[in-house]
């Protein structure tokens, strides 16, 4: 047989066949042929160019090996797929794809190995796969195959593949039978997929119900270690796939540490406006389960600012958009969480008031218990922000519960110099209403902010317990306060008074020189 037939394919590689071994097995090559006018012998092989090839040159190797075998070829899980999309790219034979069909019915019992190498191949020749509808026959295999492996690998991997390694280690094996681990185990082998595949994957995988905990889990470890080969761009269309995939599954499925490692992969590369909203609002909805250092983001460059209180605002957002009623620990977890991050905050000397009075309202008043660490926030703010007006200092403390304040907070509160008199007034007139209420309520028992909860020895005092001499007690301590106040204004009245007597005087002995500098006028 001459090759008498010189094939190009995809411009990666150029082959020498025979014209009519390719041409039996080929209707898009005899075609081509017998549509050419009757020319002249030739000494030179004729070419053809063949675009978008599925599986380039390899993959017409594998088909032109199938031809020059006339159909004898020993077809394997490792190459029906290339073989099958390679015939119907050159229109081969029913009676051949008929026989490849039929190959295929017995793809429920390949290997793990077969399955991840004809899922590579179905990458491979995409979209024809997809087309052919090779590529969901393989990934189904593939999700019924890890979803009765009964949480341990398969023992019928390759030597290569991470499943061999683990089911080998019998302390990996061990350790991970009564872990999530032990549902991971064929993460790694599919870290391959590129991610526009890799989202089709996933698709698949929420189309057959399959777990959402194990498939967030899976895009979170695709996320953490399957970026490192791809460019700039193909990791921003990986992330926003992966933020659009997981935004479809169940809420309660998803890990807000693992939103958070998106989040931060995702900061510099400049996401979609449409994607970074619907992260923020997956993790807004989980902030519950956060940590302080999950919250402490630093601020985009130019703010001035330590860390992104307006990220942290948005997340609070979201999160007061997603709490029902039924949820009232997870609010409070959000509350000492926000207490942990004013505490936090309230040192930056660039933060803005009004920012600042923002997170202290963020959250409903049944987040917190007790308002102490609030106030403390607070008053660091004050003393950082020294120059703070009277309406900034008053609108940032009406967030505090007085009533929710404890004893020995709200006679710091009193004699504190940095909060607005208006402010110890209305702590004062709180505590004192409090006081009366539990007087003529025997049978009520005071709220958290009587009985500290911060001492096991302190006694937790009952109305029937209180007696006016407590109450005396507590207000003589505010009136001390705000005696100390009065004589600091009276001193400062005097300071002034003594200033203007001294002008008074000053401008009187100028006049008087003045006079007895003039002469006198006859008379």
């Amino acid at each position: 047989m001459t090759c008498d037939l010189e094939v190009d394919v995809n411009g990666e590689e150029t082959f020498f066949v025979s014209k009519e071994i390719l041409s039996s097995f080929s209707y898009r090559i005899k075609s081509l042929f017998t549509t050419l006018p009757t020319v002249e012998p030739v000494t030179f092989p004729l070419k053809v160019i063949l675009h978008e090839f599925p599986g380039g040159a390899e993959a017409f190797e594998l088909f032109v090996q199938y031809c020059y075998s006339f159909g004898n070829f020993q077809i394997t899980p490792c190459n029906i797929l290339t073989l099958f999309c390679a015939g119907s790219f050159m229109d081969t034979s029913e009676t051949n794809l008929t026989n490849f069909r039929e190959y295929l019915e017995s793809i429920q019992t390949w290997s793990w190995f077969d399955l991840v190498t004809g899922l590579k191949q179905c990458q491979e020749t995409f979209p024809l796969s997809e087309t052919l509808g090779l590529f969901e026959k393989v990934t189904g295999a593939i999700l019924e195959k890890v979803a009765f492996s009964n949480d341990t690998t398969p023992m019928d991997a390759s030597p290569d593949s991470s499943m061999y390694r683990f089911s080998c280690d019998t302390k990996s094996t061990i350790s991970t039978k009564n872990g999530t681990n032990s549902r991971n185990w064929w993460f790694e082998d599919l870290l391959f997929l590129k991610p526009e595949i890799l989202e089709r994957v996933v698709r698949i995988m929420v189309l057959h119900k399959f777990d959402h905990g194990i498939t967030a889990r899976f895009l979170f470890y695709y996320i953490k270690s399957g970026l490192s080969c791809l460019t700039i761009e193909e990791k921003k269309f990986a992330i926003e796939a992966t933020i659009g995939l997981l935004d479809s599954l169940n809420r309660e499925s998803l890990s807000c540490r693992g939103l958070f490692g998106i989040l931060s992969v995702s900061a510099p590369l400049k996401i979609n406006i449409s994607h970074r909203d619907k992260l923020e609002a997956m993790i807004g909805c989980k902030i519950y389960q956060a940590t302080l250092d999950n919250l402490l983001i630093p601020a985009p460059m130019g703010s001035g600012s330590l860390y992104d209180v307006n990220l942290v605002l948005r997340f609070l957002c979201y999160f007061s958009k997603s709490i029902m009623c039924e949820v009232i620990p997870r609010l409070k977890k959000v509350g000492s969480l926000m207490d942990l991050y004013l505490a936090e905050v309230a040192p930056d000397p660039a933060l803005k008031p009004a920012k600042f009075a923002e997170l202290t309202s963020a959250l409903p008043p049944l987040a917190r218990d007790c308002h102490d660490s609030l106030y403390r926030a607070i008053d660091i703010f004050f003393q950082v922000h020294s120059r703070l007006t009277e309406e900034e200092k008053t609108k940032i403390c009406s967030a505090i519960s007085y009533e929710k304040l404890t004893s020995d907070c709200c006679k710091q509160l009193t004699k504190n110099p940095k909060f607005p008199p208006r402010t110890a007034i209305r702590a004062l007139a709180s505590q004192h209403s409090m006081l009366k209420t539990l007087l003529h309520e025997p049978n009520s028992q005071p709220p958290n902010s009587i009985s500290s909860n911060y001492d096991d020895d302190q006694v937790i005092l009952y109305a029937k317990r209180v007696d006016l001499t407590m109450e005396n007690e507590n207000l003589k301590a505010v009136l001390e306060g705000m005696h100390w106040r009065v004589m600091e204004l009276e001193k400062i009245c005097g300071k002034l008074k003594g200033q203007m007597a001294n002008m008074k005087n000053t401008r009187k002995h100028n006049s008087i020189m003045c006079r007895s500098s003039l002469p006198r006028l006859c008379s």
